[in-house]
């Protein structure tokens, strides 16, 4: 199964933005029109400076997508399973494919809010379908019962593999990692922490 709203070869790439028009199969086509410009966001659903963006800067981005500025194009990680054990990157993205079969906006909706109760990364909450889907409750008109079966049944583990194999081969290194039309973008400072959303906007102005 390959949810919604998705597109690249096995739909490893999660799209939100106006400038596509959703496949049943998957995939996306581009809408009629120029293409606006895509802002890659790469990003482990465990990682705690991920969390950091998506609370500073979540809003910011989905809004640039809202007005048509760019594309929002979604690459996930399931690394952090890897190296402090458990489940929850890769149970968390098979949740969140089957939020982004629903549609844009509840996929949207259940990432903010998985990153918002995001549990401590030596925690593995996220592998936990009763966490998984009592957050679901959060997101209007997400929860149901073909939801629910996704969530229990790992519908999407091959995807979640597919998606996992895509951002291994990406030469990403790290997450959280952000490109606007190909060009790097500075989404934590120094320290770690997020940017101003205004800081934010201002490189995507610069580099449009």
């Amino acid at each position: 199964m390959i949810p919604a709203n998705t597109t690249g070869e096995g739909g490893t790439t999660v799209v939100y933005g106006a400038g596509t028009d959703a496949r049943t199969d998957g995939g996306t086509e581009a809408a009629a029109g120029a293409a606006a410009p895509v802002l890659d966001v790469y990003a482990d659903l465990r990682c705690p400076y991920c969390k950091r963006m998506e609370n500073e800067l979540g809003e910011t981005m989905q809004q640039l997508a809202d007005d048509g500025e760019l594309v929002l194009h979604y690459h996930f990680a399931t690394f952090l399973d890897d190296s402090l054990g458990g489940h929850g990157s890769h149970r968390a993205l098979n949740a969140l494919g089957a939020a982004a079969t629903t549609g844009q906006a509840p996929f949207m909706a259940y990432l903010r809010t998985l990153y918002r109760n995001q549990p401590h990364e030596h925690s593995d909450g996220f592998g936990e379908n009763r966490m998984l889907l009592g957050l679901a409750n959060d997101v209007e008109g997400l929860r149901s019962p073909e939801f629910e079966n996704a969530v229990l049944e790992m519908a999407y583990h091959d995807w979640v593999e597919r998606v996992s194999r895509a951002f291994e081969a990406s030469g990403v290194s790290g997450t959280p990692a952000v490109l606007f039309d190909g060009r790097p973008v500075a989404v934590l400072d120094r320290t770690g922490q997020a940017v101003q959303p205004e800081q934010f906007t201002a490189q995507i102005h610069a580099t449009g």
